[in-house]
């Protein structure tokens, strides 16, 4: 029989003894929708409160498009408005430092997109300048909240594939040289940075911590890595390997597979199990397939985010961890020859 995992709707939502958590976006970006409007309209306990853009117009205009009640003409309206509690900032990742730090020192509770910040200096900088700060700092890396990941990590300890020898993971989309943000260097744009976080974080959140890049390999366009393929020593002598794109001949792909000395395991659409993910198993019990909780995984985000608010639960995806993501992923450049991003 396929496995399911369970879903508790009651620890996700809260009911109508507190007041809704009240979020403001900073910035009008496409994944607003996605990522917080669509799930916030489902968890009872959050409600999207305010926009900002730099522009007024703009902001009202996606205020409209969303059913936002406020609309600032600035991201430093939004940070004063006292009625706001915490701030998801879907910005470039080259200003994500900045208004990570100025939301804490603003008393907001933060969920800032991924990467956290453009690279692991700046990562580290947060991390510092914000653990004292008595608010939640959160990256949103989506995909670690939904149960597909535990019920892997699940698997894996159970020894149904026996020991884990070898790791793969990939992720590639077609993003065209043009005006997207990815492809300007200023903004912390690049590959790696944006489609090549998912498999490098999937690899470390399984298997552990990147021991050493003993090789990576970048294509390059106008600075921007378009293709990155790099090698992994993992933990117990695991291999790891990840590609990335936004750009080459393979246009599109999400896959993860391990595998053990007695079977292996495949994941296809690992990072947003929505999408048809589903989980094949070839170990000591035999073959199966296993369906996955089709929920989106920003819908388990924001109700972590809630309850990290409001009840201080524990995080996967806060500051510390964002760092260490940050370090693996500069650790790839250095060893692909690539500059770090600004």
């Amino acid at each position: 029989m396929p496995h399911r995992d369970p879903v508790d709707a009651a620890a996700i939502e809260h009911g109508d003894e507190a007041p809704p958590l009240r979020v403001g976006v900073l910035g009008a970006a496409r994944i607003v929708t996605d990522a917080l409007a669509t799930p916030a309209a489902s968890t009872p306990g959050v409600t999207v409160a305010a926009v900002a853009s730099r522009s007024r117009e703009r902001a009202a205009e996606a205020a409209r498009r969303h059913g936002i009640a406020t609309a600032h003409g600035s991201y430093e309206a939004l940070l004063d408005d006292p009625t706001i509690d915490a701030v998801y900032i879907p910005l470039p990742a080259a200003l994500h430092a900045g208004w990570t730090v100025a939301a804490a020192r603003a008393g907001k509770h933060v969920l800032c997109e991924k990467p956290f910040t453009s690279n692991s200096a700046a990562a580290a900088e947060v991390e510092a300048a914000t653990r004292e700060s008595g608010v939640v700092v959160m990256e949103a890396y989506h995909s670690h909240h939904h149960p597909l990941v535990a019920r892997v990590r699940g698997i894996l300890a159970s020894g149904e594939i026996g020991t884990v020898r070898s790791a793969h993971a990939t992720f590639c989309v077609p993003i065209p040289p043009g005006k997207d943000i990815r492809w300007n260097l200023a903004l912390g744009g690049g590959g790696l940075l944006d489609v090549g976080y998912y498999p490098v974080r999937m690899l470390r959140e399984l298997l552990g911590e990147v021991v050493e890049v003993t090789d990576a390999r970048a294509w390059m366009r106008d600075g921007i890595d378009r293709r990155v393929e790099a090698r992994l020593t993992l933990p117990g002598g695991v291999i790891g390997t990840v590609v990335s794109s936004i750009w080459s001949r393979r246009l599109a792909g999400a896959t993860l597979t391990v595998r053990g000395d007695r079977g292996s395991l495949e994941v296809p659409f690992p990072y947003h199990p929505q999408m048809r993910g589903v989980i094949r198993v070839r170990g000591t019990e035999g073959r199966r397939t296993e369906r996955v909780d089709r929920r989106t995984s920003y819908w388990y985000q924001l109700g972590a985010f809630e309850r990290a608010v409001r009840d201080g639960a524990p995080l996967g995806t806060d500051a510390v961890a964002a760092v260490a993501q940050m370090r693996a992923l500069d650790a790839i450049y250095d060893a692909a020859g690539v500059a770090r991003r600004p």
